[in-house]
Order: structure tokens, then C-alpha cells, then sequence
């Protein structure tokens, strides 16, 4: 039995809806239903009534609830007081960052915080954005630092989750200066996987209008910009990426610009319930030194 597989069902009971349940815990619908039917295998009970809508608990499932909740807070808290027994004296934070933020944004970023609280030790997590999230929204992580665009929501609640806008960035098609210029031709795409989350992003701004006409001829499955960026100086084709990650190219004239620029926030995120004293100086420090840049 996993402890995630009684958060599921957490999330089921509450929201009532395996698509909302699965959204919450960010994993596919299928995913989650397969983690809440182990549960019931584990069991070796029907937890949940499927033939009704919207989705009721059983009466074995709604006796099971009080337990699953007691056992959840009970391991979470009892998680928390162990590492604070083994925290060292030296005051550290813990950031998951997308893996372009840990690289081209994180180290400056950090220096700025560091000269309103201090030198203080941190833990970095460079991964993908599901990752990332996985880190904070589980309890590993203090910090998320991602980028954002409307029209790829982060689906967190803003109670539990507050955010900061502490930098901006673009997303720019790029190609390899060493290709023909036909920006009427279709081009070769260099993509990141479809449900990953520049791979959402970059599906919106393909579809804006100015956007260069392509089609995917590669793909990266585990989302990193940096490896499509490799690609494309090679002139394997066009690809969507920050404009940070490509600042030093655009200027050497090795990559060039062939769309639109889709604005991107950098965003902080935190969990409310992570409270430390030094969590909290790190989040009121962003705070000011996002007023500054405003």
C-alpha cells in the first residue's frame, strides 16, 4: 500500500469526480483510476460507487474514510517532526525548478535573495514541470520555481499555494541561421512530448497567427529545452524554447527568431503549509525584490 494511493482517495471523496480528483493530484485519469483500484485490491473492498454520477463513496468507503484521513495527517505530521529532529544547524531551503530556471535564472536569482537574508544553503531540484510539482504539492520541496502561461493553468489552489511573479521571460521559435531563408516553406519541428508543459505551451504558440508553418520531425520526450536547443544550432529544424535559454545565440547570430514572442511569467510558488522561519525570509525577500523589478 502507497501513501499516495490514500491521498487519491482523499481527493476522490472530496471532489467527487475521478477528472477533478486526477487534475488535483496531477496525474491522468486513467493513472488515478488505476491507483484507486489497488487500493480497493488492497483492501479487498469496493471503496467507491462507479454507477452512480456525481461519484459517492460505498458504505465500506465512507468507513474508510476517517481512517485514511487520521493516517494521512498522522504520517505527514510525524514526517515533518523527524526532519526537523535531523535538520542541521545551518539554515537551508529547497527548491524544484524546471530545468532552463535552474540553469539561466536560479543562481542570480538566489545571489538577490541572498543579499536581503543572507548566505543561506539550499537544495535545488532541477527537473520537469510534473516533477517539480509532484515536489512541492507532496511535501519535499519548500519552493517551485516554473514558468507560467495562461493558457496552460497550473491547477493549484491559491490558498494552499501562493504564487510570486518575480521574472519574465518569452517564448521564441527559433532555427538555425545556417538554413535557407523560405519562411514560406514548411520547416522541420523539433517538439517537446504533448503533454508536458512547454510541450502545451508550445502547441498555443504555434497556432498564433505569424507563426512559421511546420511539422514535428522530432520529438523530446522528457522536455528539456536545452536538448531541442542542440538540435536546432545543428539545423535539425525550428523549435519553441525561452528566449533566456537562446540570449547568447540570438546575439552570436547562430539561431534566429522566425515567429511571434509569447510572453512567459517566471513564477514562485510555495506551500502554505511550509513554515519555517527561513522559508518565510525567503518568500518575503522575492517578494520585495519582485516590487523593485515591477
Amino acid at each position: 500500500m502507497e501513501l499516495k494511493w490514500l491521498e487519491d482517495f482523499l481527493s476522490l471523496a472530496r471532489t467527487r469526480s475521478f477528472s477533478r480528483a486526477a487534475d488535483e493530484r496531477h496525474v491522468t485519469q486513467s493513472a488515478f483510476s488505476r491507483r484507486i483500484q489497488a487500493l480497493e485490491l488492497w483492501l479487498g473492498v469496493s471503496l467507491v460507487d462507479r454507477s452512480s454520477y456525481p461519484t459517492t463513496l460505498t458504505a465500506e468507503g465512507r468507513e474508510f474514510l476517517e481512517t485514511a484521513e487520521e493516517t494521512v495527517r498522522m504520517l505527514h505530521a510525524s514526517r515533518l517532526a523527524l526532519q526537523a529532529s535531523k535538520r542541521p544547524s545551518t539554515q537551508v531551503v529547497s527548491i524544484a525548478a524546471l530545468h532552463t530556471l535552474s540553469l539561466h535564472f536560479f543562481p542570480r536569482w538566489f545571489r538577490t535573495i541572498e543579499k536581503d537574508v543572507g548566505p543561506i544553503g539550499s537544495r535545488l531540484l532541477p527537473d520537469d514541470f510534473h516533477s517539480c510539482l509532484q515536489a512541492l504539492v507532496e511535501g519535499s520541496y519548500d519552493f517551485l520555481l516554473t514558468f507560467h502561461h495562461a493558457n496552460v493553468p497550473i491547477l493549484l489552489e491559491p490558498e494552499l499555494y501562493p504564487h510570486i511573479v518575480v521574472g519574465m521571460d518569452s517564448f521564441v521559435a527559433v532555427r538555425s541561421t545556417a538554413l535557407a531563408g523560405d519562411n514560406t516553406a514548411s520547416l522541420p519541428l523539433l517538439s517537446y512530448a504533448s503533454n508536458s508543459f512547454l510541450g502545451r505551451v508550445a502547441t498555443f504558440a504555434q497556432a498564433q497567427a505569424g507563426s512559421p508553418p511546420a511539422h514535428v520531425t522530432h520529438t523530446n520526450e522528457n522536455a528539456m529545452a536545452e536538448g531541442l536547443k542542440f538540435m536546432a544550432l545543428e539545423g535539425y529544424g525550428l523549435a519553441w524554447l525561452p528566449r533566456s535559454l537562446v540570449a547568447r545565440e540570438l546575439d552570436e547570430a547562430t539561431l534566429s527568431i522566425v515567429g511571434p514572442e509569447i510572453p512567459l511569467e517566471v513564477r514562485l510558488y510555495r506551500s502554505a503549509r511550509r513554515t519555517r522561519p527561513i522559508v518565510e525570509k525567503v518568500w518575503n525577500a522575492a517578494q520585495a525584490a519582485a516590487l523593485k523589478t515591477m
